[in-house]
């Protein structure tokens, strides 16, 4: 199982047992004593989510979450403690976190959780990948493709579009041919959803 599970908690004992539990449900772990130790791994490029503490000495579990959100890291969240509240917990939930589990907690609702991270981990990787294969085909058009490709997308007929760009409409045909190969759009529905996603409008 290519699936990772961090573990950030400054009670050993937790963190062993954290870490039994986990492998013996099938995954890949690391423990971590606080959340600078866990900066410093580098991380596998797999699905994978952060069982995270939320009072350690130093800075909280919560405010880790509002540093990895500001760098950007999508790491999905999973927060434990033994001393939860209300508003600790919606800050934490509101912020993204998966769950947020008081201890005592029950195993299967920890693995319950981790199971929902790390497909939500795994449908992110998937949509990164798709929109960096869409850019990439988007960087081979010309910038005159680019202009017909957005127009098409908003339902123009290649009549209307030549007269949008002072064109031919045999001209627009062409251009708009090599826009759908080099996109590898199969039909126009194809490429009306490849240019919403990459927020292409026409000017």
């Amino acid at each position: 199982m290519n699936e990772t599970v961090y573990i950030v908690d400054d009670d050993p004992s937790v963190r062993e047992g954290l870490d039994s539990l986990l492998r013996s449900a099938g995954y890949a772990t690391h423990c971590f004593a606080s959340p600078r130790e866990f900066q410093l791994h580098r991380r596998a490029d797999m699905p994978s989510c952060l069982v995270l503490d939320v009072r350690m000495p130093g800075a909280s579990g919560l405010d880790f979450q509002v540093e990895l959100a500001n760098a950007d890291d999508a790491i999905p969240i999973i927060f434990l403690t033994g001393h939860g509240d209300v508003p600790m917990s919606v800050r934490a939930m509101r912020a993204g976190a998966v769950e947020f589990l008081l201890k005592p907690f029950r195993e299967q609702d920890l693995l319950d959780a981790i199971r929902l991270a790390i497909e939500r981990d795994r449908a992110r990787r998937q949509n990164e990948t798709v929109d960096s294969e869409l850019h990439q085909r988007l960087n081979t058009l010309t910038a005159r493709e680019r202009e017909v490709m957005a127009l098409v997308s908003t339902g123009l007929l290649n009549k209307q579009i030549a007269g949008e760009l002072g064109l031919s409409e045999v001209t627009v045909k062409v251009h708009r041919g090599q826009v759908m190969r080099k996109m590898q759009a199969a039909t126009l529905a194809d490429l009306i959803r490849m240019s919403d996603r990459l927020g292409l409008s026409a000017k």
